[in-house]
């Protein structure tokens, strides 16, 4: 692309060039991944890194006990990874009408599917990494050893969810160590977690499933009348997937298939497809409205339909046909805001991140608790904070994401992966419950259409769409465009959940050759992130 350099919006940050490159959400997984990437280790060594350090410098959005996806181009393919959990076998609709009245609770042990992330990071490194798997993880060791300093976007947050979570098993002991949540950057060391890192580093990861650090979650879970049995966990592996994908713009965007909202996305660039989305300036309410639509209509169709691939009546290939997609784009009323059937927005709690190398290597890679720290239990001994995905689950039986044993859940995070007539041009994402989609297709229209750098993209004010009409906005957003989006029939709220935002991007764009041009990348400003690079 040429990209116009200037930013037109406030920022602190600007776009960062190099030949090799991390860019995560808080800055220590940044240099943790770009630490390995100078020892001689890949792009997904790189990621790895990152991705254990950012389990303790971002308990808030992930930990040990998360899940996770990737997708990553090799050099020459194009590979996905779906590390996301399954529902302990014991779960059925009975299982919860007779200990929750019917209901998914959102935090406590029955709201935890088999964590997925340590699987991922070993399935990730087994097939694509270089270096010696303890000195991948060999950063995260020490954070976890020594502690670390508290960042203040992660302290933010932090202070947002503990009174919440404190009466959770293991939550207060772990992360309220002085009775409150740490202030910024006060020191902070997360028990049990170092030795538990070393156990998976010397095991590529079986230890979680099968050995001491398997033993102490499920002794934890059965202290607490939950369902997870060593059976769960030894059985559990990740999946490697086609990615599903979407032209627009001469580009094609690539995405993890469901039981992941990443089709969300891709819905709805093919239905903007069928507009000049270009007509009218970037930010201009006209423009702005019709993506609003776009995500309305696609995740319609991602709330009724996704789950399970397995469950699913109908394809991700009948959901993107070129003639559905126009069929529903003639639904949009450029002038008035409708309020397309769908459920309400699930929220969120990940982190993302990307790496690419000299080599060519790059790595799109999410990994999340979701709703902040999860379910809230953390497993003593271990620092094995526990995600709660269950509580994505539906419990209409006639629904394709209806809880069941050995079901994956729907889930809303999503590493999104740009190519160009099949070369790579981008990885990047945007973390952040169901602004994710939303996200990446405010960027990329920003980037695709109108010119505007990685960083410029990141910066630039969003919307997230909630449900029916209603709409929160960034206060970047022009009067003008808030106006005008008023007049159109949305209804523009301020945002009622202290931990939620409107999501946290990082972005790697390929220049051209990688050991000669390089890349250039962005970190969001709405989190700690950094983008950093040599």
């Amino acid at each position: 692309m040429n990209f116009n350099w200037n930013n037109p919006y406030p920022s602190t940050r600007r776009p960062v060039f190099a030949r090799n490159v991390v860019a995560t959400s808080q800055p220590l997984a940044a240099q943790a991944g770009l630490r390995i990437l100078a020892q001689g280790g890949n792009a997904v060594d790189a990621a790895i890194a990152a991705a254990a350090t950012l389990a303790l410098t971002e308990p808030v959005s992930n930990g040990l006990g998360s899940d996770c996806f990737a997708i990553v181009w090799d050099g020459s393919k194009l590979h996905g990874l779906n590390a996301s959990g399954t529902a302990p076998a014991a779960w059925n609709m009975d299982y919860f009408r007779r200990k929750h009245q019917g209901a998914i609770p959102a935090r406590g042990w029955d709201s935890v599917t088999v964590p997925g992330c340590v699987a991922g990071w070993g399935a990730l490194h087994e097939k694509l990494g270089r270096l010696a798997y303890a000195d991948v993880l060999a950063p995260a060791i020490e954070y976890a050893e020594r502690g670390f300093a508290v960042s203040p976007i992660v302290q933010e947050k932090w202070a947002a969810q503990a009174d919440l979570l404190q009466p959770q098993p293991g939550f207060a002991e772990h992360f309220l160590p002085r009775g409150r949540a740490p202030q910024v950057g006060e020191h902070f060391v997360l028990q049990g977690a170092a030795a538990t890192l070393k156990r998976i580093a010397a095991s590529g990861g079986r230890d979680f499933y099968e050995g001491e650090t398997a033993h102490k979650l499920v002794a934890h879970a059965q202290a607490h009348d939950a369902a997870l049995t060593l059976a769960d966990l030894r059985d559990y592996a990740p999946q490697w997937v086609a990615p599903i994908s979407q032209a627009y713009r001469g580009h094609t965007l690539h995405q993890i298939p469901p039981n992941g909202q990443g089709i969300a996305a891709l819905i709805a660039l093919g239905i903007l497809q069928n507009f000049d989305v270009a007509a009218r300036p970037v930010d201009h309410a006209e423009t702005q409205h019709l993506l609003i639509e776009a995500m309305k209509l696609a995740f319609a169709d991602v709330y009724a339909h996704v789950g399970d691939a397995r469950h699913m009546r109908v394809t991700p290939e009948q959901m993107l046909s070129p003639d559905y997609l126009a069929q529903r784009a003639r639904l949009i009323d450029p002038n008035a805001a409708q309020a397309h059937a769908s459920g309400h927005a699930p929220r969120g709690g990940t982190v993302y991140l990307t790496a690419a190398d000299k080599c060519g290597m790059m790595v799109s890679f999410i990994q999340s608790n979701y709703m902040g720290f999860g379910s809230g239990v953390v497993v003593p001994g271990t620092g094995v904070s526990l995600q709660n995905r269950g509580h994505c689950f539906s419990t209409d039986p006639d629904h394709p994401n209806a809880v069941a044993g050995g079901k994956r859940p729907f889930h809303t995070i999503i590493p999104g992966f740009l190519m160009r007539n099949g070369a790579p041009v981008m990885s990047f994402g945007v973390m952040g419950g169901n602004m994710q989609p939303q996200g990446q297709v405010q960027a990329l229209v920003r980037m695709l259409d109108y010119g505007q750098q990685p960083q410029a993209a990141c910066d630039a004010p969003r919307w997230k769409w909630n449900h029916g009409l209603s709409l929160d906005a960034e206060a970047g957003l022009a009067s003008t465009v808030a106006e005008g989006l008023r007049a159109r029939g949305h209804v523009l709220e301020s945002m009622a959940d202290p931990y939620m935002d409107f999501g946290s991007g990082q972005f790697i764009w390929r220049l051209g050759d990688p050991a000669v041009d390089g890349y250039v990348s962005a970190s969001d400003s709405r989190r700690d992130g950094l983008a950093a690079g040599f």
